[in-house]
């Protein structure tokens, strides 16, 4: 299969394979034609960048104890012919962290495509650690761009089958199926293209504590707002994303039997002649949040209730795999829990606050607005 995957990226066609993350949807990173149909294929606009994807070097593969000097000689010419210079800092998190969950954002060399960068003077780089994902890089020699496999704004894709229900069976996209994503959700992006410090574009499984821990490094604090306004754009960036078709919306723990009585009185004012099906998320293993209580009357709610992992990293994993699956129950509403406070929950927070302000296939008439 890997043989057939760089047959047709050599022909400048699509193929979409696994990472640690999520599944990506990958062309040659020097076929403009080729990464243009990624666009296409994605309904994606031209100016969001996309995510250069490189194997790891050699020696790295071959022995995983060898020396940091020769690593990093080995990590420098592999990243060189993107970049145009490489700070100290960008090779720290490299040697810590690659082939990892781990995007850096670079002053980009002249020679990468506009079509990659949006246009932007910089771009967007890292080494999935996924054997599959290596092994098609390796065997293709050259780099490949990958943004996630679905349809632009829409949730991500963590299985093959996901890929596959995105863009139909008869698609010509090739799917390389390497099982489940490890972590379910999208990389860590860092920006070290300024001159005044490492900024967190997009929260991930890596945290800047696990990136202080390892480096020493200082990661300025993830401001949402903030990143939505200002220069490099990256992948997931836009207050709407990663949606469900079914209209979601968060709870906080101490008010979900207010938000049902809530929409049980809407159902009641506006004499729906059925009941409305409600999927409702409750936590796995933390007592008292929530459960439904046997007093609760709700006359205009037929309520279902499934559990979620209470770690982030069980939570993280699933994410995706159930905003897809309760898609397909073709529920009216489906109510999730805000997840706790705490750094290592901030990139789980981010895909949901995003996939709640985009979900529902008309938010204009939408009983959960």
């Amino acid at each position: 299969m890997i043989v057939e995957a760089v047959r047709r990226l050599n022909n400048g066609e699509l193929v979409a394979f696994p990472t640690e993350t999520v599944y990506g949807l990958g062309a040659d990173a020097s076929n403009d034609l080729a990464i243009q149909k990624i666009y296409a294929a994605k309904g994606r606009p031209n100016d969001h960048p996309l995510i250069v994807h490189l194997a790891a070097p050699m020696t790295l593969l071959a022995d995983p104890k060898t020396t940091t000097d020769v690593l990093a000689d080995a990590w420098l010419k592999t990243v060189s012919p993107w970049v145009r210079d490489l700070p100290p800092a960008a090779m720290q998190l490299i040697l810590a962290f690659w082939p990892g969950p781990l995007t850096l954002v670079l002053k980009k060399d002249k020679c990468v495509l506009d079509v990659i960068t949006g246009g932007q003077s910089t771009v967007a780089i890292r080494s999935p650690n996924h054997p599959l994902a290596q092994a098609l890089l390796m065997e293709f020699g050259r780099a490949l761009v990958a943004p996630s496999a679905n349809r632009f704004g829409k949730v991500s894709p963590t299985r093959a089958a996901d890929v596959h229900a995105e863009f139909g069976n008869d698609s010509d996209i090739l799917v390389l199926d390497g099982g489940d994503c490890e972590f379910g959700i999208e990389s860590t992006i860092v920006d070290l293209s300024a001159t005044d410090g490492i900024r967190l574009l997009r929260p991930g499984m890596i945290t800047p504590s696990n990136i202080y821990a390892k480096t020493g490094l200082q990661i300025d604090t993830f401001n949402s707002s903030q990143q939505e306004t200002e220069v490099p754009r990256v992948s997931g960036s836009l207050k709407a994303h990663y949606a469900p078709n079914t209209p979601l919306q968060l709870y906080q723990s101490d008010n979900w039997q207010t938000i049902l009585h809530e929409f049980d009185t809407q159902i009641a004012k506006q004499n729906h002649v059925r009941k409305l099906r409600i999927a409702l998320g409750i936590w796995g293993s933390i007592t008292g949040l929530p459960t439904v209580a046997p007093n609760i009357a709700l006359s205009g709610i037929q309520l279902e209730t499934f559990t979620l992992p209470s770690d982030h990293v069980g939570f993280a994993n699933s994410l995706y795999r159930t905003l897809r699956d309760l898609d397909l129950q073709h529920y009216d509403i489906i109510l999730l829990p805000e997840p706790p406070a705490g750094e290592v929950w901030d990139g789980v927070r981010d895909r949901l606050q995003r996939a709640a302000f985009g979900s529902g296939p008309s938010s204009a008439n939408q009983v959960s607005n």
